[in-house]
């Protein structure tokens, strides 16, 4: 890759391949970028002179393809699980609920949603806001619409959810940060989610997830409510399976199918008995010795709508599982 930069810059610029350098956006070199603007400014009311002053501080980035290529959902579940289901997680897990209790009480009475299942999302997606992305948003969804075919529909529309956002935010488009894929805040929201799903938890008229613990924690409770969380309900448990006719019954996906009771059939035996007329999923993951197999609920797969992947699944609900027992402890006199 060419670099047009005077002096030491010139020269680290070709010889760090590891850093790629960014390239900087105009509509000159790039066509589709002057089109997008006046379909925005027709549609949405924009300014195309300041919307050229917006790209101007974006700058595409090889990085974010990189990533994408190669996400950690990816990864055996013996080698992702190891990631998020530690001892430090657990212990900051506790420490956030309960520092946060009353939002995440008053979210379960609102949404039903169990509050381990918020709780873990947030130390999945940011160790409780350690790390919500060190990616210009602008950046992020530039570079995926321009320069990654495979997805650039969806990253054009979550460019345009990003403006609007920032309008409506009156936040500069140029300055905040997130995720190599766009998503941004405590839950780690893409655009879209944030500007259909996100609340203003604690009243204070406005919709902040990208630093207040109370919106994130009523967002995430709002989100899995509006994808069909059921209050009350199981999410997975231990399968017991025998022969090799399971085989079909993983093939439908995540999406539950058949009542746990019709799986028996199929050699597939459910741990516990009072929830065999739910319909499940089965779910199948890499175990360090071999795969090994979980029934998913519905509860499960409201869980996928957040991240469509089943490790990622997993992670949260085992995770919540953890910060639950140990919230629960009783403290050793």
């Amino acid at each position: 890759m060419r670099c047009y930069l005077p002096g030491l810059l010139s020269f680290f610029c070709l010889v760090l391949v590891s850093a790629p350098c960014a390239q900087a956006l105009s509509f000159e070199k790039y066509p589709a970028l002057r089109t997008f603007s006046h379909e925005l400014a027709d549609e949405y009311g924009f300014s195309t002179d300041k919307l050229r002053r917006v790209f101007r501080c974006a700058r595409i980035r090889p990085e974010i393809i990189e990533a994408m290529e190669r996400p950690r959902e990816l990864q055996p579940w013996h080698e992702y699980n190891k990631v998020f289901l530690t001892e430090e997680n657990v212990r900051r897990g506790v420490a956030f609920w309960k520092k946060h209790d009353q939002a995440v009480s008053e979210a379960q009475q609102r949404y039903g949603v169990a509050p381990e299942i918020v709780v873990a999302i947030i130390g999945v997606e940011t160790q409780y806001g350690r790390n919500q992305g060190n990616y210009l948003i602008l950046d992020a969804l530039s570079t995926l619409m321009l320069d990654y075919p495979s997805r650039s529909t969806y990253f054009r529309q979550e460019l345009i959810e990003f403006l609007l956002l920032a309008r409506e935010l009156d936040i500069d488009p140029c300055r905040l940060k997130g995720s190599y894929a766009g998503a941004m805040g405590l839950p780690q929201f893409m655009p879209s989610s944030y500007r259909r799903y996100a609340v203003d938890f604690n009243g204070d008229g406005q919709r902040d997830i990208l630093s207040n613990a109370e919106d994130a924690i009523g967002s995430i409770a709002n989100f899995l409510s509006e994808h069909g969380w059921e209050a009350g309900a199981p999410v997975a448990e231990d399968v017991h399976i025998e022969g090799t006719l399971y085989f079909w019954i993983e093939q439908l996906g995540l999406k539950p199918a058949l009542p746990a009771r019709q799986l028996i059939r199929y050699g597939i035996f459910p741990r516990r008995l009072d929830h065999t007329e739910r319909r499940a999923a089965l779910i199948s993951l890499e175990g360090e010795y071999g795969p090994f197999h979980r029934l998913g609920y519905n509860n499960f797969y409201v869980i996928t709508r957040y991240n469509h992947n089943k490790r990622y699944a997993m992670a949260v609900y085992e995770l919540g599982e953890m910060i639950r027992q140990r919230m629960e402890e009783k403290p050793s006199s």
